[in-house]
């Protein structure tokens, strides 16, 4: 029997920065494709370093290599995960003319976030930023630092003025979190509840049902 192919709900882009907390943003990967969402993926150079200290993966450098063992690893159907390069300036999300539903850097570097404040494009991910700030799309940020200085709060704050969403991954400990997974899980929900894509990652606050296992 064939199984069924799963319906794509939304197109949302997701780029990889340079900062800890890979683990965050290869399960958002795995959830948005899970939920039928069409994801559009770029990552940084010192992304792939990141990747291979925290997991021990190594993200290739090209992106149809990667497409094609992310695709496998998270079973993603064809077309439904695309990978760009770092200057592919014709890729749709560079464009005002194509952009993506949303985004979302996770993690994001504080250098990052500065460009994006700053309205810089000297690569795809800045530039992918810019388009959905300027086409009014959903534009969400992980911050994985600590401590903030005051020039990172005042960047966070100049973007949630725009109406960047600041999403620090900060989980909490009212579910009872059992694993390092548990603890993803939780960020990655807060994420995806953003995004208005549903999930069950964990049991909602005062509900009874627990999450599927």
């Amino acid at each position: 029997m064939t199984t069924p192919t799963p319906s794509v709900t939304g197109n949302i882009a997701v780029a990889l920065t340079g900062a800890s907390g890979m683990p965050y943003g290869l399960r958002l990967i795995d959830c948005l494709l899970a939920a039928g969402c069409r994801v559009q993926l770029l990552y940084s150079q010192v992304a792939q370093i990141v990747a291979r200290q925290e997991l021990d993966l190594a993200l290739p450098s090209r992106p149809n290599e990667t497409q094609a063992w992310l695709s496998e690893r998270f079973g993603a159907h064809p077309g439904q995960l695309q990978v760009y390069g770092r200057e592919e300036w014709f890729a749709p999300l560079a464009s005002g003319s194509n952009p993506p539903d949303a985004m979302v850097i996770c993690p994001c570097t504080m250098g990052t976030l500065a460009s994006v404040a700053a309205g810089l494009s000297s690569n795809l991910i800045e530039r992918a930023a810019d388009v959905c700030l300027k086409e009014g799309r959903k534009l969400i940020l992980v911050p994985r630092e600590t401590p903030f200085s005051t020039l990172h709060l005042e960047n966070m704050l100049r973007l949630s003025r725009m109406g960047v969403v600041i999403l620090p991954p900060n989980p909490g400990f009212y579910h009872h979190p059992q694993s390092v997974d548990d603890l993803v899980d939780f960020v990655v929900a807060r994420i995806l509840d953003q995004l208005k894509v549903p999930h069950r990652l964990m049991a909602r606050w005062g509900a009874d049902a627990a999450p599927d296992a």
